[in-house]
């Protein structure tokens, strides 16, 4: 490989890159870190590692390059997919266990074997939709299943997220730059019932909440941490540093890189 390359084997359809998963995804690292966080956990994949980002969690990640080099493959398995592919086999499941965003996966020799057939896909950023990579992904979802017979209650789950304990959830996710309609549909509700629901916990809109709850870390992060704000703003849930800056100032009265420059003295 090339200094600073990045290489990527992408099979399946686009999914959106923010913060929540509308699809199961595999993701094997060849090169690299990958560290993901998931609200609650940190998570970290190592080169010959593999896990499954699981569909409708909010998760994150940040990708290191090694060497110059980050090369990963990621196999997406949507619910088209996954339908065919139940109705063919005829299979069945259980409800579903309650699990984290990023799911495990045991290597060996299979999987090495069936990332080195890959190869043929390999290019920056290809992405392949064709009969032979729906058979790749077959042979990859078969793999998964035999080494985690227990994966088949999540993968062939086709609901949409039950009621949740809102407050327990929003406390939790709130770094998320995520709409609020993704909040809703995540805790199980219409948006008119979130609204709702959420004034009665917590006496104000969902937006406002938001905003006051990130820069109240940020505030946290900067007097108690000693973080720049440069360092963590997107990690709590702001787009750009001049909105959180703006936000930040108006909230406490002192930009954050004064009260960074005033804590550090």
């Amino acid at each position: 490989m090339t200094n600073t390359e990045i290489k990527s084997c992408y099979i399946g359809p686009e999914i959106s890159p923010e913060q929540f998963i509308p699809e199961h995804f595999f993701i094997y690292l060849s090169s690299g870190k990958i560290d993901g966080y998931d609200g609650d956990k940190h998570f970290s994949l190592h080169p010959g590692h593999a896990c499954i980002a699981r569909k409708n969690h909010l998760a994150r990640y940040t990708k290191t390059k090694q060497d110059d080099t980050f090369e990963k493959t990621v196999v997406v398995f949507d619910e088209s997919f996954l339908k065919k592919y139940q109705a063919r086999h005829k299979i069945t499941r259980q409800n579903p266990v309650a699990s984290r965003a990023f799911l495990p996966v045991a290597g060996g020799k299979q999987l090495d074997e069936y990332i080195r057939s890959l190869q043929y896909f390999q290019g920056g950023g290809i992405n392949v939709i064709n009969k032979e990579a729906d058979h790749k992904r077959e042979e990859l979802l078969l793999l998964l299943l035999r080494s985690h017979p227990g994966y088949i209650n999540i993968f062939f789950d086709f609901g949409k997220p039950g009621r949740l304990d809102l407050q327990a959830f929003m406390n939790k996710h709130y770094k998320f730059n995520v709409s609020i309609e993704r909040f809703a549909f995540l805790t199980g509700r219409s948006l008119s019932a979130f609204k709702r629901d959420f004034n009665e916990i917590f006496q104000q809109t969902p937006s406002r909440w938001l905003i006051q709850r990130r820069l109240q870390e940020a505030y946290f992060l900067i007097t108690k941490k000693k973080f720049r704000p440069k360092e963590f703003y997107l990690d709590v849930g702001f787009e750009d540093l001049s909105h959180f800056s703006f936000a930040f100032k108006k909230q406490f009265g002192l930009s954050p890189t004064d009260l960074a420059s005033d804590r550090n003295r």
